[in-house]
């Protein structure tokens, strides 16, 4: 298993080598981000975005994004958040994590990065997705909710809604939903509320609620469709997967795959941090039954 581990993270590590910084200006401010493009164009487009703290280079060195992206023949983009933050809907954050300068539009500065790569003939229009972790995961669900008419789906990983997300969001049509969320997640708690953490944020739904606000948005009935517990492929992690669908009209899909015992924490098949075992302690057992990045790809690609 830790060879494996260590053969995806330098397979990733080899395909995050063709990747390039760029920038671009968003009202007067330079943004920057990494960008991996694929030879063919117009290609599928992912935007995937990184949690609070981080930067986009953590998510091209600590994710198989670059390794599927380049297999899969897919654009990848890694945008920098200011403050290594995302101004998503919340204004409400945790007593020691400052957010983005005020005024920032997150909203804005990726409308315009998906816009210029369909402009110059990188990115097909109808095959634009965005993917986020914690702060990540709720600017995706902020974008899905504010500019729906540019993806054709999102993901969320490691986060759930908040009344100030909800209540501000209207997406001008149904967009397919992939959320995936610990149960023993210390700073966004499955269950909803504030997280045991010192870092973490209140008033965050459950992961329950999350799900149906998501269903009820997209024409799904009430309750699940199905769960289908995974292979406990990896003992040791000491988690496990279950996924769980529902009943949604053709293409409205929405998908949870919930982490029992897992942490705040992105799965996968190499370490998600750069100290794994300090990250244990603060945020939780990462699962690596499934690798984050595969298994979100697999639900976009999978869409009409």
């Amino acid at each position: 298993m830790r060879r494996l581990r260590i053969a995806a993270f330098v397979a990733a590590l080899a395909a995050a080598s063709v990747a390039s910084a760029e920038t671009i200006d968003v009202n007067g401010v330079k943004r920057s981000y990494t960008a991996q493009l694929p030879a063919k164009k117009p290609a599928a487009l992912v935007i995937v975005l990184h949690g609070k703290t981080q930067r986009g280079a953590d998510m091209v060195t600590r994710t198989a994004w670059p390794q599927v992206a380049k297999r899969e023949g897919f654009a990848v983009v890694f945008p920098d958040g200011l403050n290594h933050a995302w101004a998503d809907a919340r204004t409400k954050a945790g007593p020691a994590l400052r957010g983005p300068p005020v005024g920032t539009d997150d909203v804005a500065f990726i409308a315009k990065l998906v816009e210029k790569l369909v402009a110059d003939g990188t990115a097909d229009a109808k095959r634009v997705y965005v993917a986020g972790s914690s702060n990540g995961g709720a600017m995706a669900m902020t974008l899905v909710c504010a500019r729906a008419d540019l993806f054709a789906a999102g993901a969320s990983v490691i986060m759930n809604l908040t009344d100030e997300a909800a209540v501000t969001c209207h997406p001008s049509r149904p967009l397919p939903m992939l959320l995936i969320n610990g149960t023993a997640d210390p700073l966004v708690p499955y269950e909803g509320g504030r997280g045991s953490s010192y870092y973490a944020a209140d008033g965050f739904w459950s992961t329950d609620e999350t799900l149906a606000f998501w269903r009820k948005l997209n024409g799904c009935e009430t309750g699940d469709a199905g769960t289908v517990d995974l292979p406990d492929k990896n003992p040791a992690d000491q988690s496990t997967i279950t996924r769980i669908t529902s009943r949604c009209p053709a293409g409205h899909d929405v998908v949870l795959y919930r982490i029992n015992h897992g942490g705040h924490r992105m799965p996968g098949f190499a370490p998600d941090a750069r100290f794994p075992r300090v990250a244990t302690s603060l945020l939780g057992s990462q699962n690596s039954d499934i690798d984050g990045a595969e298994t979100i790809w697999t639900f976009f690609s999978q869409l009409p």
